[in-house]
């Protein structure tokens, strides 16, 4: 299929601070089928945050991707983002908030492109660069994930995606098997198309469960909201962190409905910008799930989704099985634990506000969700402190490693309390500077080869594939900033 170079294209994110190779091939090739198949301008987008080494690994592999006509790929070090946030930045204070001026440009900085792990900061940086590209969707994918196959082919998500991401959920029937959304939402856009991922736990808690399932059901259980039951509780851990199973893929199924969060990863989703444009996610740092807000805004607003079953390939990296992978991971997991005590009210005021978390165009309201946000960080501590105590005991009951975690996490209570906190505020300050942020962004002028990507020497520039004497594109080029040239 000819690509539609005149129409928004799409953004395909890969936000990674590991190496990963073999992923940026496999996304490619995704980023080539959705062009061909499509007929879409895919921008691949990769932010690439892992050390210098790994970087030139990366770089090599973007330039051995095979050649794909309506493909642009943008590979950006951290120092070529920070240029471009400073700039979408300086562009937005104008307009910015009074709360969100009285911070800063550092401070707004330093939410989008903290000096350590952000699962939410990455994919908002995803959001924002989408915006300077002109794309009407992003599609997430993890860098320690793959592809299923079926009969010697791979198994994309993006098929799904792009056939009813941002339609009208009237006009999204076709391309599913399967609809059962309630009529009253058939005019509203399709906000989220997702599914999950077969393999290993999403979370380094394997161990644990075969250690001592009693331990993993108790740990597990600590991010329920506060008054659960028990049953509530078990019901919890079951559906926690293990994805569709183990069973391969076989053939296709897609439901047109309200989303089930419950069944939909952040490395197997995609996002219409009438939604990701006017909400960024949390944050927070250090923090597992800190990306999954989405989920219950475009949930608890009644905003159609469509959730299928072309599930993504989960496995751990090797730096994830090291002593110094094990101790970041259990710091996230905790902080994670952490972050339900503002969460939770945060989800509650979104279901309780249902339908009017929405304008007349069907669009979310910003200022509803910092509201929530803001009024959650006057919580009692009280629930936070249980949930430090039970997971001391619990994991000393393990003994090992997992007793030298709790013996470094002790001295830092108080510490990552107060950083809790602070998440969920920062939360509501980002919320609200985030319009200005996304029409900063928006406006940034496009380089004369039109690639959609902001043309001052101080924004990272990217350039489609050069066309050669046979008229067949050549190889994607990695995305330069002037000083990186």
């Amino acid at each position: 299929m000819t690509v539609d170079l005149a129409a928004p294209g799409i953004c395909l994110a890969l936000p990674t601070n590991r190496a990963c190779a073999p992923t940026i091939a496999d996304v490619g090739a995704e980023a080539a089928w959705a062009a061909r198949e499509f007929g879409v301008r895919v921008h691949l987008l990769i932010l690439d945050s892992a050390d210098a080494a790994t970087r030139a690994e990366h770089e090599k592999a973007v330039a051995d991707l095979p050649a794909a006509p309506g493909v642009l790929v943008h590979h950006l070090d951290e120092e070529q983002q920070r240029a471009f946030l400073r700039s979408v930045i300086d562009r937005a204070r104008t307009a910015t908030p009074a709360p969100a001026a009285m911070a800063g440009a550092d401070r707004l900085l330093d939410l989008m492109l903290p000096d350590t792990v952000s699962y939410g900061a990455c994919t908002n940086r995803a959001f924002l660069f989408a915006a300077a590209l002109g794309c009407s969707s992003l599609h997430r994918r993890d860098s320690d994930s793959t592809y299923q196959e079926l009969d010697g082919e791979p198994v994309f998500p993006i098929h799904h995606e792009l056939r009813s991401i941002g339609r009208r959920a009237a006009d999204a029937v076709p391309g599913v098997t399967h609809h059962t959304l309630d009529p009253a939402h058939a005019g509203k856009p399709v906000a989220l198309v997702g599914s999950s991922f077969i393999g290993e736990l999403s979370v380094d808690l394997g161990e644990v469960r075969a250690l001592d399932p009693e331990v993993y059901e108790e740990v597990v259980g600590l991010w329920a909201a506060t008054g659960s039951t028990v049953e509530e509780r078990r019901k919890l851990v079951a559906d926690s962190f293990t994805g569709n199973g183990t069973d391969p893929f076989t053939r296709d199924r897609a439901v047109l409905d309200l989303p089930d969060i419950w069944r939909i990863d952040m490395c197997n989703i995609a996002l219409d910008r009438e939604l990701y444009e006017r909400v960024p996610l949390p944050p927070a740092t250090d923090t597992i799930g800190s990306d999954y807000f989405l989920h219950h805004l475009v949930l608890n607003a009644g905003l159609p989704g469509v959730t299928h079953n072309r599930n993504i390939v989960n496995h751990y990296t090797s730096e994830r099985r090291t002593d110094a992978g094990f101790l970041a991971y259990q710091l996230r997991f905790t902080k994670f634990l952490l972050s339900m005590l503002y969460l939770h009210p945060v989800y509650d005021a979104l279901e309780a506000a249902g339908g009017a978390l929405l304008d007349e165009d069907h669009h979310v309201r910003p200022g509803a969700v910092a509201g929530f946000a803001r009024r959650a960080a006057g919580e009692d501590r009280a629930e936070n402190h249980r949930r430090l105590a039970v997971l001391d005991r619990a994991y000393r009951r393990l003994g090992g490693r997992y007793a030298d975690f709790a013996d470094h996490l002790l001295p830092r209570r108080e510490r990552l309390l107060d950083e809790a906190q602070a998440d969920i505020e920062a939360f509501a300050l980002l919320v609200d500077a985030w319009g200005p942020l996304v029409a900063a962004a928006r406006a940034v002028p496009p380089t004369p080869s039109d690639t959609g990507l902001p043309a001052p020497a101080t924004v990272p520039t990217s350039v489609p594939a050069p066309t050669g004497t046979s008229g067949r594109p050549g190889r994607p080029t990695t995305g330069r900033s002037a000083a990186h040239a």
